[in-house]
């Protein structure tokens, strides 16, 4: 039974990793969404300077989740973006990141009328 175990161990061991590296792309598709969410709600809120509340909320709410891209502005129609681009990490944010990028959109219609 102990060989058996020690076999099938190394199979575990790369299911727990694929598991737990889904896991964390998804969190951090979440947090690339909340993040661009709150940037497009205190964006449009804020209508003399928009730009720069946008960006400081949707940091903010990022909090130690680093690099971050924040692109803010005013839209069609009356309504706000935020556009948050995150880096996917392996295994755990900090040490390495996939070479590819996580995007979160998020609008709202802008309290202080069309600019």
């Amino acid at each position: 039974m102990a060989v058996e175990f020690l076999g099938m161990l190394p199979l575990i061991a790369v299911v727990c990793v694929l598991l737990w590296q889904s896991a964390l792309l998804g969190y951090t598709y979440i947090r690339a969404g909340n993040a661009a969410d709150e940037g497009a709600r205190q964006g449009a809120a804020d209508a003399p300077d928009p730009g720069g509340r946008c960006k400081a909320a949707a940091e903010e709410d990022l909090g130690t989740w680093r690099p971050a891209q924040v692109d803010c502005g005013p839209a069609s129609g009356g309504m706000y973006e935020a556009e948050v681009t995150l880096k996917v990490p392996v295994l755990f944010p900090g040490f390495v990141d996939f070479p590819f990028d996580v995007k979160g959109h998020a609008g709202a219609v802008a309290e202080g009328g069309a600019w």
